[in-house]
Formats: C-alpha cells, structure tokens, sequence
C-alpha cells in the first residue's frame, strides 16, 4: 500500500498579509484548508500513512490535524528547521515512513482532481522509479516542459523556452520507488525537479508521465486561490456557508463565496466571488467583492471591498 509525504513548508509571500500568522497550506478553500483537501485526495486513493513536511509556521498544523486519527489516517511531521529545497525536504521526511512501499509525493501548492490511484497503479505495473502527473496546457511558455516517449517514458526535463517542444508540464505530484530516496543526500538543498529528476532521467532510470488532464490548478497566487475555492463551491451552488456562521436572510451571496465558521455576515451585505475565513465579522450593507476577509477580522458597516485583503487592522489590495 501507498504512503505519501505532503510538501507544505512554503512561505507563501505572494499572499501576504494572509499568511502572515498562518501557513499558506491552512488558508481556506472551499471551507477548509488546503492540506486537507490534499488529505482527503490521498484516502481517496488508499494511503493512510503520511508525513506533513513543515517548516514555516509549522505549529500551525499539528492542532488542525493532530495524528491523523479523525481522517482514519496515520500523520506525522517532519519540521524543517532550514530550507533544503523539495529534494531535501523529501528525503528527510521520509525517514518517518515505516511502510517503504511506493512513496507518494504531494506539493502543497498544488489542487487536483486527478486520479492518483491510476497513477500509483501504472507507477507499480512499470516498476517505475518515478512517475510524476502530467498535464497539458494551453501556452507552455511559462513552464518547464516534460517530453515523452511513445511509451509515456519521460525523455527530459526543459526549462522554460519561447518555443516549447511540448505543452506537457510537471502536475507536482509524484512516485517513487524507495530506492529512489537512496539517491536524495540528507539534510542537503536540493531541488527534485531541477537536479535529481533530470540526473535520473540522465542515467537511465525509468521516469513515467502519467498524463491527465483533469483539474488541476497552482494556488500561489491570490487569484489562483480565489479561483480554487469558487470553483469548488460552484460544483454544487451559488455559495457556501460553513456550519456555525451566521448569515442574514437579507444578506445576499453569489459568485461561489464561502462564508467560513464562527463568522457573521449582517443585514443587507453583499459578497461576491469571495473567501470569508472563520470569525470574520460583516457589516450591514457591506459590499466585498473577489477579496479575502482574514479569520477574525471585521467589515464596516457600509465598506466597499473589491480585489483586496482584509486583515485585523487593514486593508490592501491584491497585487495584479
């Protein structure tokens, strides 16, 4: 059986000032943080031991996740005192693992709907050493490229170009075969995508793509994160509101906003296309739209909020 290790160690300081007091993993999608959609993906396929590679603010998740227990799931974290990169993080993470089985890698950074089951089961029927998701977009210019073989084989890791020779890029979510960890130096930086794939690939090893073009989209960005929680509460209706949130029934919410626990939107507001986090307060006749209301933070009576972070004390707008 499958375990996994989740890369969640970033900053995030392309969402500052959210991530100020909380790692960019536990921001809300949908309701709840982004580890645990993560979390939820790989019970789906099986796995029930994992290891939560931390660094910033790494005191965050253990209170959210504890062991594990309330998923039907086995966590751990590996605390990274330094950055090492995904290389380094990876391999020190995996000392924590007691199944050495196929080892699934999962970056924070990243929402998908693919099948990772279909992934495990042709990485194991290959015997492969490492067979990461692909996904095809439109304009490859702003990636790194992944050509393969007839037989899915992957021939080379590109780095970006004005004309790439395939739109087929690195997904961010791998397997591995153990022995491939022997080859990961520990508590050293290194770059899995920049040196130890392509040196893999360099000398023979057997590096699968395994391509799907479900959804699948990087939430490093305030627009990127936006757009991943609207369109999952949009799957289902006009809008989300999280148990124990207040809302009024003349309040109106659209766009796929998701009104987080413990928070209150008053009389006559209107929220469009927003993330309300838990405990945020919503003044009467309040106007936000695509924005972020911080956990805990509060919205004047009558504000006009569009494109910006609302935080305990400020207001900024969101970088374009």
């Amino acid at each position: 059986m499958a375990v996994a290790i989740l890369l969640v160690g970033g900053f995030g300081t392309r969402l500052m000032p959210l991530t100020r007091n909380t790692p960019k993993p536990m921001l809300t999608v949908a309701g709840i943080p982004v580890t645990e959609h993560q979390l939820m993906m790989a019970k789906a396929a099986g796995i029930k031991e994992i290891v939560l590679a931390t660094s910033y603010l790494s005191d965050v998740f253990t209170p959210y996740f504890g062991d594990g227990s309330q998923w039907g799931m086995s966590i751990k974290y590996a605390v990274e005192r330094e950055p090492l990169g995904t290389g380094g993080a990876i391999r020190n993470a995996a000392q924590l693992l007691e199944n050495q089985e196929s080892i699934v890698i999962l970056n924070g950074d990243v929402l998908s709907s693919h099948d990772l089951s279909e992934q495990i089961r042709q990485h194991e029927a290959h015997d492969a050493d490492v067979t990461l998701h692909l996904t095809q977009v439109e304009d490859a210019r702003a990636f790194g490229c992944v050509p393969t073989d007839a037989q899915g084989r992957v021939t080379a890791f590109l780095e970006k170009m004005d004309n790439p020779v395939t739109n087929q890029i690195n997904a961010g979510c791998y397997v591995f075969n153990p022995r491939v960890m022997a080859s990961i130096p520990l508590d050293t930086v290194v770059s899995v995508e920049r040196e130890t794939f392509p040196q893999l690939v360099s000398s023979g090893a057997k590096i699968y793509g395994y391509l799907e073009n479900s959804y699948w989209l990087d939430i490093g960005t305030p627009k990127a994160l936006l757009k991943a929680s609207t369109d999952i509460v949009l799957r289902t209706g006009p809008k989300l509101v999280m148990p124990g949130a207040r809302v009024d029934a003349t309040a109106h919410i659209t766009g796929g906003s998701c009104i987080g626990r413990g928070s209150s939107v008053a009389a006559g507001a209107h929220i469009d296309g927003s993330i309300i986090e838990a405990g945020a307060v919503i003044g009467n006749q309040a106007s936000i739209i695509n924005s972020f209301v911080a956990a805990g933070a509060t919205v004047d009576n009558g504000a006009k909020i569009g494109s910006s972070f609302v935080t305990k004390g400020e207001i900024l707008p969101i970088p374009q």
